[in-house]
């Protein structure tokens, strides 16, 4: 099954505590995927950063609004329980929580004035909405996903713009800019030595069907032998047999083939097939999150920071 968000998650966390009483996060979590049935697989899928499990950031979330709704309390670190007034509405066995159900609290009303979240949100963000970044797009995932997965997607979905955007200007760059541009991605990446010597390895064109070449290390131990070349269509078979002979011919052992388009799966299968040598294959989209990731013809926006209670701190208390 999909694993459910955090508001799916509301009821049959008060409904756990109130069989079970006092638990702490992790102990409810496995309670709960068991209760859903979440495979092994579904329980290890991570948020988008790959730094904390899905599953436990929905239930952990859940925690959070139905303390603020006043429903669970926190008698000491690490655990928690019902309140009289969670108990209370436990006693009903709700078939539904969610956050419209939590603004019925004044504590929960509360909590929605002070961080400017509104409640009665059911509609999705639009593109251009999610592209510019907005508050408002971040307003409109809340329901749908707990604050942190809501900024993470947010965070994904403008890297996908970013992504298609960079790879469009770098399609309408000229054949020289877009040497000098892999010549300047591959020294980010810590190939090459030097500006100097990088520059003078690659645009060598026509030379027996090789690029460029440029140096794995900074003392030159080994060599790689280069494909740059912006492509309209799929990259098919013939160009990476094409190339693998011309590796074969200066008695290569590593090549790096980059397009701005895709390869077809042909062309991936002959790369593969290379017994005596090993072929990277750099796609359109590889290469847009190379300079990304390497911050090559982009800039920072803005930094967002965050922070969690540091448990290690309150360890003496």
């Amino acid at each position: 099954m999909a694993i459910p968000d955090y508001e799916s998650v509301m009821a049959p966390l008060v409904g756990l505590l109130a069989r079970r009483g006092l638990m702490t996060l992790g102990e409810a979590v496995g309670c709960l995927a068991e209760e859903f049935g979440l495979t092994p697989e579904e329980r290890a899928v991570l948020l988008p950063s790959g730094q904390y499990p899905l599953f436990r950031s929905r239930v952990g979330w859940a925690k959070t609004y139905l303390k603020q709704a006043g429903l669970i309390v926190q008698p000491k670190r690490g655990v928690m329980e019902l309140s009289d007034t969670g108990k209370a509405l436990a006693a009903e066995v709700p078939d539904k929580i969610d956050s419209a159900f939590l603004a019925r609290y004044d504590s929960f009303k509360e909590f929605l004035r002070r961080s400017g979240t509104r409640s009665s949100k059911t509609a999705t963000p639009s593109k251009d909405e999610v592209r510019m970044g907005s508050s408002k797009a971040l307003e409109l995932f809340e329901l749908q996903s707990a604050p942190e997965e809501a900024i993470e997607r947010s965070i994904k979905a403008l890297h996908e713009d970013l992504r298609i955007e960079l790879l469009d200007t770098v399609k309408t760059a000229s054949p020289d800019f877009f040497e000098r541009l892999v010549v300047q991605l591959l020294l980010k990446m810590g190939y090459g030595g030097s500006r100097q010597e990088a520059g003078k390895a690659v645009g060598r064109s026509g030379d027996g069907g090789i690029d460029g070449i440029i140096n794995e290390d900074r003392l030159g131990l080994d060599a790689i032998y280069l494909q740059a070349k912006r492509w309209d269509g799929s990259v098919g078979e013939g160009p990476i047999r094409d190339f693998k002979g011309a590796l074969d011919a200066k008695g290569a052992e590593k090549g790096v083939f980059i397009t701005t388009s895709t390869f077809t799966p042909a062309a991936i299968a002959a790369a593969r097939n290379s017994r005596s040598y090993r072929i990277v294959l750099i796609d359109g989209a590889r290469l847009a999150d190379l300079m990304i990731e390497h911050d090559l013809g982009v800039s920072v926006a803005a930094t967002y920071q965050l922070k969690r209670i540091d448990s290690d701190f309150f360890a003496d208390e």
